[in-house]
């Protein structure tokens, strides 16, 4: 019963801290401004760059990349099962993307959940980053690579031979990070339709 209960404060408690998101706060802090009324409407790093600047993105990403990192780093040495662990990220990827006290309006997830994936399994974490920047010398789109990594992660978790468990919960969390992206998505398929992918 203890250990059920470590698991469930975890768990909720990773949601909240996902909630935390730096990039509202880093501009609020900065500018006084709400950072979802420039450019994309996100939270994130690429977004906060559009008002703080290179400083803005670096301080960001990292800051959300460490929230990954942290409650996944406390699962591991409490103990949990993987399947548990991987619970503890999807909790903690949530909160950046809908966090409670911003009405559900935060970020897209990808830094967050690298943080908690690179401590999950630091091969899968490689690989994400080799096949982004493939992709992206390819295509020279950022957002594009990103999400095509995104949508291969649960092919990448079965290739370094996890179980279909924990495949499906990678599954679950590419999931939640591309329904984040539906409207860069939605903008890149306008943009292939109509031939200029690839062209800026």
């Amino acid at each position: 019963m203890t250990q059920f209960i470590e698991e469930i404060l975890l768990i909720s408690g990773s949601y909240l801290l996902g909630c935390l998101t730096t990039g509202y706060y880093l501009v609020r802090w900065r500018r006084g401004e709400d950072v979802r009324t420039h450019g994309s409407g996100a939270v994130g790093a690429r977004n906060t760059s559009r008002v703080l600047g290179p400083y803005g993105f670096a301080i960001t990403y990292a800051g959300d990349f460490v929230k990954g990192m942290i409650p996944v780093g406390v699962a591991i040495l409490l103990g949990f099962e993987s399947w548990k662990v991987m619970l503890v990220l999807f909790a903690v990827t949530a909160g950046h993307i809908w966090p409670i006290q911003l009405s559900f309006r935060g970020g897209k997830g990808i830094a967050t959940a690298m943080g908690g994936i690179v401590l999950f399994d630091w091969r899968i974490a490689l690989t994400f980053l080799l096949m982004f920047t493939v992709l992206l010398a390819l295509s020279r789109e950022f957002t594009l690579s990103g999400l095509l990594v995104s949508a291969l992660a649960p092919l990448v978790a079965w290739g370094w031979d996890h179980p279909k468990l924990i495949v499906s919960e990678i599954a679950g969390l590419a999931a939640i990070v591309l329904i984040a992206h539906r409207g860069n998505i939605r903008m890149i398929y306008r943009e292939f339709t109509s031939g200029r992918v690839g062209k800026h």
